[in-house]
């Protein structure tokens, strides 16, 4: 049977077929092989957390050819049980289920899950011998770990919880301008609140570099929420359990903006609503420091079908943005806040995002993570 792992393939993201493939043959491992194939999504894999946590002083890369745990031997460091809460803003290093050897013409990237963001939880992937963080080079071996840090509320984890998710290619097929202009015309990649299509043309504001520039959305029923950081635990077994207002308080405007102060953490929204086809995948991208000193995404992965609905009578969905200003920032109505771009996977995946009833499916504007009531 020929793999879609070949190297004659078509190019780009590897889609949930081909995971379901490299975990069969071996190239993809966990301990908790049950789990496994379930935590596969249209484009990514849910990556699951061990019970060996511990608590340390900070976060580290190792050394070309040191792993995380060699690493790990000569630091300060304290055991830290599973079930024991993990508390606000100090660093842990949770050892993932999940061991690779991926084919040699295949490499990763790693991005935290939406609900990891919007609770205010730092996430990143830590990889034997790699220098970087949520990145695996091409024939990757070893083992994987995530740091961890609470900024706003104490989290309690289990055993399985999936912090962070894993999308694997055979070549960067990132849009570039004219592929994008052309993307645009066949599938009408952002919509309006209204349901009309935005043309490319109605994109005033742009970095030429294959990407798309969102803006705020400030007309919406709730403007967006405010991260009220306490001792109040947030256990992620709790779904629709939490009355958001002991966590975060509502966005009020002053006059026509927000007023967002430095350090705070905040739930927003875009104004325009985002159609990913199934045979794109879509990753939010840093913004540069000429639209201002803040940090306007945590997680950032938006799977192929986003938007789209079950046979493309979608017509997109806002994307929310976990925003934490490095200054004081007055935002108004329409201002760039976010990055996108679109990348080609390498064939649709069966079973795009929409057809999968997920938790963030019906979102209309700046929504809270899963464990807080509606």
């Amino acid at each position: 049977m020929k793999t879609t792992y070949s190297a004659d393939d078509r190019k780009g993201a590897l889609p949930a077929e081909t995971l379901h493939e490299l975990c069969a043959a071996g190239f993809i491992k966990s301990a908790d092989v049950a789990a496994l194939s379930k935590n596969i999504r249209p484009s990514s894999l849910d990556l699951s957390v061990s019970n060996e946590v511990y608590k340390v002083e900070g976060i580290f890369q190792p050394k070309s050819r040191e792993t995380v745990r060699q690493v790990l031997d000569c630091i300060r460091k304290t055991r830290h049980p599973i079930l024991r809460p993990l508390e606000r803003n100090q660093m842990y290093l949770i050892r993932l289920n999940e061991t690779l050897a991926l084919p040699e013409v295949v490499y990763g990237l790693t991005n935290p899950k939406s609900t990891s963001g919007r609770i205010d939880v730092h996430v990143r992937l830590l990889a034997d011998g790699v220098s970087r963080y949520d990145y695996l080079p091409a024939g990757f071996r070893g083992e994987l770990w995530i740091s961890i840090m609470p900024k706003s509320f104490p989290v309690k984890l289990y055993e399985g919880v999936t912090l962070n998710q894993l999308r694997l290619f055979n070549a960067d097929t990132r849009l570039n301008d004219f592929e994008l202009e052309v993307a645009f015309k066949k599938h009408k990649l952002l919509w309006r609140r209204t349901g009309e299509a935005y043309t490319y043309e109605d994109i005033l504001v742009r970095d030429h570099d294959g990407s798309v520039i969102l803006t705020l959305d400030l007309e919406g029923t709730i403007l967006g929420w405010e991260g009220v950081p306490n001792t109040h635990l947030v256990d992620l077994a709790k779904i629709s359990f939490y009355d958001a207002k002991k966590f975060f308080k509502p966005v009020k405007k002053k006059g026509d903006y927000v007023y967002l102060k430095k350090g705070s953490f905040y739930i927003l929204s875009t104004h325009e609503y985002v159609r990913v086809p199934p045979e794109f995948a879509c990753e939010m991208v840093p913004m540069d420091e000429r639209s201002g000193e803040f940090r306007s995404h945590y997680a950032g992965f938006i799977d192929p079908g986003w938007g789209w609905g079950k046979a493309g009578e979608g017509k997109g969905r806002p994307l929310t943005l976990e925003v934490r200003p490095f200054e004081d920032l007055i935002v108004r109505q329409g201002q760039p806040i976010a990055k996108i771009r679109f990348e080609k996977v390498t064939e649709a995946p069966r079973e795009p995002y929409d057809t999968l009833n997920p938790n963030y499916a019906r979102q209309t504007g700046p929504k809270l993570a899963k464990h807080f009531k509606n």
